[in-house]
């Protein structure tokens, strides 16, 4: 293993031990989570490398490849060890490889955090903001059955909320649809794009209606239309003053979100199917989103991230990260960490964890009022009873099995 050492000394004995995946699903939703082991007894850390639609392949990554990396080295390293792992499969990034990266890079800062005694966000510098303000998702079948939704969530102390309502047949995104609703069609399942652009204006004008000027209204497109479309849709939503309208494009089309930006009244945020720093990158520089969007896991963890928060820093831009089911409570923890302590901070996703998680996971983060805290334990504050977790194993097949039932009437597959 020399050849995987760095040319320098610690200046202490400490080494990494063990580097291992972890995958559990205690929500049905399948988490994977980094623990790196060093030779100092009890000291270990954890980072999130989830990628749900191919777990297997992220686990195999750590366990197989990453891990025979590390063994060894020191785990303040925290910067070579990224570039090791980066380039060590020669070709680099994609959501895989990136992943395991995350999971290492975070469990790194873990490790950082609780030999100094200090939480993360004080080695990022310390807090600007007490806390993240986030948003939460609500929806229905109906226009009514949505907004129902919507007031339960404001009740709560929400102050941002995104609104997806269901329609004709099985392809709507974030909402309950109809099966069968296109009857006459080849696919009766099917998801009609000109039905969409008529039906979400009409949702968001009932919606200021009903909950009023004060809430702030977001939705999120799924990367369902052309940038022609995209534009016809912001322009539509213009009088309800949405925060943001996410995802208008697939990433295939971002060379066209300069111009759809421009042409859009309401602000922009995109990025969560990113799986590269660099593309990442080249979206806040060449001044294509309002907010930058990223799953941090997915393009490399917190170090990548906070590359890209210089980054927002200086452009505008301000930060929306990704943080729904699909996130571990060790990388909502990271998410904080970056929120509370960017002043290009805009809004943080969120999501409400079944008591399983917070079980397996003690420490979760847990929203009071609609803002989330950083813990101010050492490291990230969050924890994983390997006992608990190795309950609740984590099934394949389903993201496939959704992706392949999203088309359109005719048949064609639609951006899931």
């Amino acid at each position: 293993m020399e050849e995987t050492q760095a040319p320098w000394s610690g200046r202490d004995k400490l080494s990494i031990t063990a580097v291992r995946a972890i995958v559990t699903a205690p929500e049905g939703i399948p988490l994977v989570v980094v623990r790196v082991e060093t030779s100092d007894p009890g000291l270990y850390g954890l980072g999130c490398a989830t990628f749900t639609q191919r777990f297997h392949a992220v686990a195999a990554t750590v366990d197989r490849h990453v891990a025979p990396l590390l063994i060894g080295r020191h785990p303040a390293d925290i910067e070579d060890i990224n570039r090791l792992v980066h380039l060590s499969s020669y070709w680099r990034g994609g959501p895989v490889l990136n992943n395991a990266l995350s999971g290492v890079d975070q469990a790194l800062w873990d490790i950082a955090g609780k030999r100094a005694g200090m939480p993360v966000y004080e080695l990022f510098g310390g807090r600007v903001r007490a806390a993240a303000d986030t948003y939460l998702h609500a929806s229905g079948a109906t226009v009514e059955d949505a907004l129902d939704d919507a007031q339960r969530l404001l009740a709560t102390g929400l102050r941002h909320v995104r609104l997806q309502v269901g329609g004709p047949g099985l392809g709507t995104y974030g909402a309950p649809g109809t099966p069968g609703g296109y009857p006459s069609a080849p696919y009766p399942d099917g998801w009609d794009v000109n039905r969409y652009l008529v039906a979400t204006p009409r949702l968001f004008e009932r919606a200021r209606a009903v909950l009023g000027d004060e809430v702030e209204l977001l939705h999120d497109v799924h990367s369902r239309l052309t940038p022609k479309q995209a534009v016809v849709l912001a322009r539509a939503l213009e009088p309800y003053r949405l925060f943001f309208l996410e995802d208008v494009v697939a990433p295939e089309h971002y060379d066209r979100l300069p111009s759809v930006r421009e042409g859009s009244p309401v602000p922009i945020a995109v990025g969560e199917q990113l799986s590269s720093l660099t593309d990442a990158a080249r979206l806040v520089q060449s001044h294509a989103v309002d907010l930058l969007r990223v799953h941090v896991s997915t393009v490399g963890g917190v170090s990548a991230c906070r590359k890209l928060v210089a980054l927002c820093e200086v452009n505008g831009v301000r930060t929306a990260w990704h943080g729904p089911g699909d996130v571990s409570p060790v990388g909502v923890a990271a998410n904080v960490a970056l929120d509370v302590t960017t002043s290009a901070f805009g809004i943080q996703e969120g999501h409400v964890y079944a008591d399983t998680v917070r079980e397996v996971f003690p420490g979760t983060p847990v929203a009071v009022d609609g803002y989330l805290y950083p813990s101010d334990a050492p490291g990230w504050g969050v924890d994983l009873d390997e006992r608990l977790a190795a309950r609740y194993p984590p099934e394949t097949g389903l993201h496939e099995r959704w992706a392949a039932r999203v088309r359109r009437p005719d048949g064609g597959l639609e951006s899931p």
